[in-house]
């Protein structure tokens, strides 16, 4: 898997603001990683994960 690549596929969704299949994707690539035990790789995905979270929260949450 070309991590570089996935990320920016993940990207563009996260800018169309389809955080759901961002996040799908996202995951789906975690576990690709786990499967083939690159430690890398799951840290990457997992940075990308928080990273949606963190803009989904930026979106979506209370403004005060």
């Amino acid at each position: 898997m070309n991590i570089e690549s996935e990320i920016k596929i993940i990207q563009e969704f996260v800018d169309k603001g389809n955080y759901h299949a961002a996040m799908n994707i996202s995951i789906s690539a975690l576990n690709e990683c786990r499967r083939n035990k690159n430690q890398p790789g799951i840290d990457s995905f997992l940075d990308v994960i928080k990273g949606i979270a963190d803009t989904m929260t930026e979106v979506f949450g209370q403004q005060s």
